[in-house]
């Protein structure tokens, strides 16, 4: 407490807001509508794997609401926690550390490609998912340390690019390129908003993408070429009848999103999900959606996507400090990347490069992590400046100039 020039006792505090209510409301109609469309691509594959068919629904409702405790637990903390050099560098160097093991101890879950890390009562943790999260944070802690040094090349651009090149590269050994992709994508977006210069950053990316095709090569050359290739088999040629094997799931998911029309089969409908459509309950998921719900169905949840993403963008530009803008941005544009990629390769506007749908998608980790990350959008959507509230309610004394004048 302080005293004021008219002896009357001061104190200071931080006031902070509400939540921002239509960030919320959009939010948790992604996420209902994402598990009850999971639920309907599920259940066929559930009592196939000779499950309960609300097997992996029930999964996805318990890891959602530990996903929204966490959520809100997280928005009632000060943000500027994760502000701090020793937190933003442990994410860092953890999920560094976790993507040095997965190719040691990982395990593949039966999918060929090892990204995941068996824990102990048969759980499994996918350390790209901690990946995300460790670069929008540690990219955020240093724009804001070193902003008026982002103009420059060795101080403003390099750095960031090695940081984010040691954890691609990584990622490319499982290989992951959606997340690499994903990630150089987020890291791209950061410092361009942290005050990098444009040619700093396009010159980067043409290094990038050259050094990025000589990886693949390289992996082509030492894994074989059947993970690549086949990809990009399905995707230029999507009904090959020479090669049906590589291209069956591209083929499948274009008759799903066929087969809807304007307004679906209708909900539980779909014919694609009875074992014809691999992974319908994950990757592919959104082809369902279409499938049952129709191109209306289809643009509802894109637009709810979008409405997610501008309001995002809207906490971001009305936050009072650089670095809740920074994280909050980041978070927005690894929701909005991820769907749009995600959409994009179930359309087959894209090679398969195997990315989940935010919301929708079954996945216990990421479906956390995403939303313990709305939870620290949330958290910068409260913050409000410092305010100085009087404990008298006497009026404040006039200024000096003002007795001057009742003198003269």
């Amino acid at each position: 407490m302080k005293r004021t020039k008219g002896d009357k006792p001061e104190k200071e505090r931080v006031r902070t807001g509400n939540i921002d209510l239509t960030f919320v409301l959009v939010l948790l109609i992604l996420l209902g509508l994402g598990i009850v469309m999971m639920f309907s691509a599920s259940y066929a594959i559930a009592i196939n794997e000779e499950k309960d068919g609300y097997y992996y629904a029930l999964r996805q409702i318990i890891f959602a609401g530990a996903g929204l405790i966490a959520m809100g637990i997280i928005s009632m903390f000060d943000y500027h926690i994760l502000a701090k050099k020793g937190v933003a560098f442990a994410c860092y160097i953890g999920s560094v550390i976790l993507l040095i093991l997965v190719p040691i101890i990982g395990t593949d879950q039966g999918t060929g490609i090892t990204r995941w890390i068996k824990l102990p009562g048969g759980l499994t943790f996918q350390p790209s998912e901690l990946a995300k999260f460790a670069v929008v944070i540690l990219f955020a802690y240093l724009i804001d340390q070193n902003f008026d040094k982002m103009q420059k090349f060795s101080t403003g651009t390099l750095p960031y690019v090695l940081l984010v090149g040691l954890i691609v590269a990584l990622l490319m050994l499982q290989p992951h390129l959606s997340c690499s992709l994903l990630i150089l994508m987020i890291a791209v977006t950061m410092v361009f908003v942290g005050g990098a210069k444009w040619w700093h950053i396009l010159l980067v990316m043409i290094i990038g993408a050259l050094l990025l095709t000589g990886l693949v090569l390289f992996l082509i050359q030492y894994k074989g070429v059947g993970y690549f290739t086949a990809r990009f088999e399905s995707w230029l040629h999507p009904f090959d009848s020479v090669n049906p094997d590589k291209t069956w799931q591209t083929r499948q998911s274009l008759i799903a999103i066929g087969s809807g029309g304007w307004f679906g089969l209708g909900f539980g409908e779909s014919r694609q999900k009875y074992l014809y459509l691999p992974e319908s309950e994950n990757d592919f998921v959104f082809a369902i959606v279409c499938e049952e719900l129709g191109m209306l169905g289809a643009v509802t949840v894109i637009l709810l996507f979008g409405a997610l993403i501008a309001q995002g963008f809207h906490i971001a530009s009305h936050c009072k400090d650089r670095f809740g803008m920074l994280i909050a941005i980041g978070f927005t544009m690894q929701i909005g990347l991820q769907a749009f990629l995600n959409i994009a390769v179930v359309a087959n506007l894209v090679p398969n490069t195997g990315i989940s749908l935010p919301f929708f998608s079954y996945g216990g980790t990421a479906l956390m992590m995403q939303l313990a990350q709305m939870g620290i959008v949330l958290n910068v959507s409260r913050s409000r400046q410092p305010v100085t509230v009087r404990r008298s309610l006497e009026p404040p004394e006039p200024p000096q100039e003002a007795y001057y004048q009742q003198d003269a």
